[in-house]
């Protein structure tokens, strides 16, 4: 499957999605995030829920995060040039929904990609060699480019993988770990 017709279908099939599955597949997703070892990790980066999108609620991610202390970081869409400005949320940031649904730090901090440790991306469906769709502007692809060597990358996704995308070139960066509903 290419990475237009997977973009398609994959949109087309959250949308479907009733709330009762979303609970559970997020219940899941959850789970498996609260397990992972944050000893050596120190500023984590998170998109917040397009929820017009049906995307995974990160919200309580986010909670879980911040009650383990761990700086989380959100970002900020330029849409001229389809690149990302990072920022650290605190209990005082004020967050603001974009033209696209977005919700974007208001008065945060800025803090640069190659102080990251860990990415959460968001995406439309990956496949078996953890390479992802996403909504086809090019925004992570830019951003995980510019992060350092090590930085470790998950994937959130309601879906599990396909097989492969077919169309794979040069931008795209493989993740590290996808994490959908077990």
């Amino acid at each position: 499957m290419n990475k237009k017709e997977a973009r398609k279908l994959y949109k087309e099939k959250r949308k479907n999605l009733t709330q009762k599955e979303i609970e559970s597949f997020q219940s899941s997703i959850y789970r498996q995030i609260y397990e992972i070892d944050y000893s050596n990790i120190e500023n984590i980066h998170i998109f917040l829920p397009i929820k017009k999108q049906k995307e995974i609620n990160t919200y309580p991610i986010v909670d879980f995060l911040q009650k383990l202390r761990k700086t989380v970081v959100i970002s900020k869409s330029n849409f001229k040039n389809n690149t990302l400005q990072h920022f650290i949320l605190t209990e005082s940031t004020i967050l603001i929904e974009n033209n696209y649904g977005i919700p974007e730090p208001e008065n945060a901090e800025q803090i640069g990609e190659k102080k990251l440790d860990l990415v959460f991306v968001p995406l439309l469906v990956s496949d078996e060699q953890k390479y992802r769709v996403g909504y086809g502007k090019g925004f992570y692809d830019r951003f995980l480019a510019s992060c350092r060597k090590d930085v470790t990358t998950v994937g959130l996704n309601f879906f599990p993988p396909i097989n492969t995308i077919d169309d794979i070139n040069e931008f795209d960066i493989p993740l590290n770990k996808v994490i959908y509903p077990k």
